[in-house]
């Protein structure tokens, strides 16, 4: 029970409203406060940025190039949001902020339905302040659109299956859960129904709950599911008739049963990034999903529940061929109710230990954080590194101190304790986010972007020779030719030849043609590449340099004539 030496800021209307606004304009100001950084927020804007500039809403292009390994639902809605408030870095974030901000309200609406408003509160500050999901809601990628759209469909099950819920509830409970796996499938594929299904039947198979299936709706939620999933699928394969075999079989079972994409990971991989994603609440994880294990009163076993969605979807991606860190986002949500269902129930002690690994956390960063420079791997990287210490100073106080104000509150006011832990680490987190931002510019190339600018005209090709730029295409409103390196577009490139340039003697030749015609190109080069074109001879000017490219133009005959002039007369 919460102690009575402070009154709990739960029982202030005016204190919840100002957390929340604080909480939004927080949230909304950091979609906009980074570059895009490689690789999927460039890659994920530029898309969506093609599909604006070709009106072709149906056929997915990468660079100008076919590109079939995921479905079209961030896509649109990045579309629409660049069609509806033009291109830049907010823009290409706000559907996946949005989405963030969904997975909270459900989870927490979820929670105040099943648990009451305490847990519902509880399970928004958690969620909300979990270092993976308030991280992933401010990068474009796509998992967090899927992570929103499971958290539906979670969510619809547990409103529609809970005991006491009415007809209509339940059948709203479920067309809802039908829905949000349908948009789960339209965000990231065949996971968007195949992970809610495995959940369920282990679920049925667990508490022998074999009724559940009779009340599933399933009729109506076949007909809502086939009716958002199906017609894109059709159109596209009418469009594209090689998308459906490179579509289902080679992304998703090749995908799985294989390292196709190179993106493998030992069977221990996630789980460091659970225990950092789930910061500041990691004191409570292991208590909390031992207590769900135990038998509930009523019928349906919520817990039980949203404990299988947490530990298959975890088991299912570190069994997988494919792994990358975002895969177990959708975990958060079930995890962050689950934690707040066990907050009203533990000791201060344990609330205590919680509070004090935030603590531990910012102290150990304050130690270590003057030696982020040494980080660099040359003298260029440095000022990059140097530019977060201040920021991660500022952020491992935050830590510290919403660490140290919830060891304190803990006796004296629990709420005030929960909420403490989770300020400080929202902020905190943010804050290290704004301070990799000199970092993520260098990584995207924009302190490039100038003089790339000042070499183009609207005919000027743009080559991309040994690598693939994923930000600067996006920044510089263009696509680029690809040259001898095909990159993720190697399935594109080969039902489409003529886009790019397969042999590097091919673009060199290219290159001098250019030259001899006195027409303008740059090119984005590693410095293997850069080293081969002095090797032969080839006409260049380097216009941006650092360690991770080598871009470069052609020089105008004009620029060479003025050069010769000014030079002194040998006699």
């Amino acid at each position: 029970m919460n102690s009575t030496f402070l009154k709990s800021p739960y029982d202030s209307p005016k204190t919840l409203w100002a957390i929340l606004i604080g909480f939004l304009l927080v949230w909304f100001y950091m979609l906009g406060a980074r570059t895009l950084v490689p690789t999927d927020e460039g890659r994920y804007a530029e898309m969506a940025r093609e599909m604006v500039a070709t009106g072709d809403w149906i056929t997915l292009r990468l660079n100008g190039i076919k590109y079939f390994e995921k479905p079209p639902l961030q896509n649109w809605m990045n579309a629409l949001t660049f069609s509806l408030f033009g291109l830049g870095d907010w823009q290409a974030r706000l559907w996946t902020g949005m989405c963030g901000l969904i997975g909270i309200l459900a989870a927490s609406y979820t929670a105040f339905k099943l648990f009451g408003q305490r847990i519902a509160i509880n399970t928004a500050l958690v969620l909300g302040s979990s270092f993976y999901w308030a991280a992933m809601g401010h990068i474009n990628t796509l998992d967090m659109g899927l992570s929103a759209m499971m958290t539906l469909a979670l969510c619809g099950l547990l409103l529609g299956q809970r005991d006491g819920a009415s007809p209509k509830e339940q059948r709203n409970g479920m067309l809802l859960c039908w829905a949000g796996m349908a948009l789960a499938t339209m965000s990231k594929g065949l996971i968007g129904f195949v992970l809610p299904g495995a959940v369920l039947v282990l679920y049925t198979i667990w508490t022998r709950d074999f009724g559940l299936w009779l009340r599933l709706h399933m009729v109506k939620g076949l007909v809502l599911f086939f009716a958002i999933t199906v017609p894109w699928f059709i159109l596209v394969w009418q469009a594209n008739p090689e998308h459906p075999h490179f579509f289902f079989i080679h992304e998703h079972f090749q995908r799985f049963t294989s390292t196709v994409h190179k993106r493998g990971g030992a069977w221990y991989y996630f789980f460091p990034l659970l225990i950092i994603g789930v910061v500041p609440w990691l004191g409570l994880l292991l208590q909390s999903l031992y207590a769900s294990v135990r038998k509930e009163e009523q019928r349906f076993q919520s817990k039980k529940m949203l404990l299988l969605w947490s530990v298959f979807i975890f088991f299912f991606f570190s069994i997988s061929g494919s792994k990358l860190p975002s895969y177990i986002l959708p975990i958060f949500p079930a995890l962050a109710i689950l934690i707040a269902c066990q907050i009203e129930k533990l000791s201060f002690n344990s609330l205590r230990l919680n509070a004090g690994i935030l603590g531990l956390i910012g102290i150990i960063a304050l130690l270590f954080t003057s030696k982020i420079a040494g980080l660099a791997k040359s003298d260029y990287e440095i000022p990059f590194y140097a530019a977060m210490i201040p920021w991660a100073y500022a952020a491992a106080t935050i830590a510290l101190v919403g660490g140290l104000l919830g060891f304190i509150f803990v006796s004296k006011n629990r709420d005030l304790s929960i909420l403490s832990v989770a300020i400080g680490a929202y902020l905190g987190g943010q804050v290290v986010f704004i301070g990799h931002d000199q970092w993520g510019k260098y990584s995207a190339g924009v302190y490039h972007l100038a003089a790339i600018e000042a070499e183009l005209k609207s005919d000027t090709p743009i080559f991309a020779v040994g690598r693939y730029e994923q930000s600067l295409p996006f920044y510089l409103r263009r696509t680029t030719i690809l040259v001898e390196h095909p990159d993720e577009m190697q399935f594109g490139v080969g039902i489409q030849p003529d886009l790019w340039i397969p042999k590097r003697t091919d673009f060199f030749i290219k290159w001098r043609d250019l030259h001899k015609e006195g027409k303008r190109a740059v090119a984005f080069l590693n410095h293997e590449v850069y080293q081969s074109m002095l090797d032969n001879g080839l006409p260049m000017k380097v216009i941006g340099e650092d360690p991770k490219r080598v871009i470069v133009a052609i020089p105008q005959q004009s620029a060479l004539m003025e050069t010769k002039a000014d030079q002194p007369t040998t006699h």
